[in-house]
């Protein structure tokens, strides 16, 4: 089995390194990330400037652009000739992504990034930040690999996995969800810098809506590992009936 892993936090990250250990022994490993940290980049590609590739001294491949860049570079520049991925891993991101923040998330959008290529990629969070029961979530992350792995892939799928931050992670239900919302974002604010400056700071995301039932959200706060099957099309099918009516020309 050859297996990318990425993230967006970074290629010194302990959850990169997490996710690493976590799949010792599968195959054969290469791991491309970000040199600084890339969160909220979305699957934004960097169209308007060369990038640079050097490999660490842990061995990872190193790239100064977004998470969307690397897996990008790995499956289309001539850094590993010859080797193509059969699955595509993006993690252990520090802190949830869920709902409304997968659209922003960069360790989502490495993942998205695969599978716009045909390949099978699963993205990887931990529900809170600052890395506590990390080992768990690895422990976590490798028990699902397997039950992936004991059966053929089959076609390109887009998974985003939370993990709650407990030392009984491996042991917690793990349910399949559909991804949640959050309330209004709190509002932006704008703070004056050493030289006077007027910037501003995007403001803290909305509360979750935990009240919706069968929502990542609700899973992961009740102490279960949530698992979505993602797609890209954002089309609204649902609506196209009644923009089809709204948008005719002449009644024809």
């Amino acid at each position: 089995m050859r297996i990318l892993i990425a993230n967006d936090d970074g290629y010194l990250a302990p959850g990169l390194a997490a996710l690493v250990r976590a799949c010792e022994g599968l195959g054969d490993i290469k791991v491309i990330a970000p040199e600084q940290n890339a969160s909220g980049t979305s699957n934004s590609l960097s169209l308007h400037r060369p990038l640079s590739v050097h490999q660490a001294y842990n061995g990872f491949f190193v790239v100064n652009g977004t998470p969307s860049d690397c897996v990008h570079l790995a499956l289309t520049a001539p850094l590993f000739e010859g080797w193509r991925p059969q699955l595509v891993l993006s993690g252990i991101n520090n802190g949830a992504n869920l709902g409304d923040d997968t659209i922003y998330s960069g360790t989502v959008a490495a993942a998205t990034e695969a599978y716009l290529f045909d390949i099978p990629a699963v993205a990887f969070s931990q529900a809170d930040r600052d890395w506590h029961e990390l080992d768990a979530a690895g422990l976590t992350v490798r028990s699902l690999l397997d039950e992936l792995l004991a059966q053929p892939l089959g076609p390109a799928f887009l998974l985003n996995v939370n993990i709650p931050n407990r030392p009984d992670a491996p042991s917690l239900p793990r349910v399949l969800t559909r991804l949640g919302r959050r309330h209004a974002n709190a509002a932006s604010f704008a703070q004056r810098n050493p030289r006077g400056d007027l910037v501003y700071w995007i403001g803290p995301p909305g509360e979750a809506r935990l009240e919706d039932e069968g929502t990542d959200f609700q899973a992961v706060a009740q102490g279960k590992v949530s698992i979505t099957p993602l797609q890209v099309d954002l089309t609204h099918h649902a609506a196209l009936p009644e923009w089809t009516r709204r948008l005719q020309r002449g009644g024809a």
